[in-house]
């Protein structure tokens, strides 16, 4: 009889780590997406915004199509991928990024379009989406830091498959965005 509560409460002992382990990883995972769901809203602010930056710039630098169909490529690649795919949108964001960087770079180029007032207002409104990205961004990676390290720590690793734990990637600057943008026009 006492080998059967010991067992009993060796099993309640275990069930209720398990509950714990399986909260945590909940409560991380909803975490990492809270944090994807604010760079979500983001994004789309700054996908609105794109077309009438490109709109406000082609009337003044019509030979550089070029640069302006990038963006408008980069733009239409990132909101095409798939919504839940947060590894596949970080790479497709991080092409839009170094798009967007050229397309400024074209208001250095041309001291009219630098004056044009809605260029002026679109552009901050632009600065004021990438700040609160990066603000985002910063949270999603704390987030996804500390779901990760759970997950590939005790006790968390020690059921981590039982509870189906995701991994989730950092949201982080890829090669060509830490490039200075080069414009030529000779």
């Amino acid at each position: 009889m006492i080998t059967l509560f010991i067992f009993l409460a060796i099993l309640a002992l275990l069930v209720l780590f398990l509950v714990n382990v399986f909260n945590r990883f909940a409560t991380l995972r909803n975490l990492v997406k809270d944090a994807w769901s604010n760079i979500d809203v983001a994004l789309k602010r700054r996908y609105d915004l794109i077309p009438n930056l490109v709109e406000t710039v082609k009337g003044y630098a019509k030979h550089e199509k070029s640069t302006l169909e990038a963006v408008i490529n980069a733009r239409n690649a990132a909101m095409a991928v798939p919504s839940g795919d947060i590894n596949a949108q970080i790479k497709a964001e991080n092409q839009l990024q170094q798009s967007l960087r050229s397309i400024f770079a074209l208001g250095e180029a041309y001291p009219d379009l630098k004056a044009n007032a809605n260029y002026l207002d679109l552009q901050q409104k632009l600065n004021e989406i990438e700040e609160n990205l990066e603000r985002a961004r910063r949270y999603y990676n704390g987030s996804v830091r500390e779901n990760n390290t759970y997950g590939e720590s005790v006790p968390g690793v020690l059921v981590a498959s039982l509870f189906k734990y995701q991994h989730f990637d950092y949201f982080v600057a890829d090669e060509a965005s830490r490039t200075n943008v080069k414009v030529d026009f000779s």
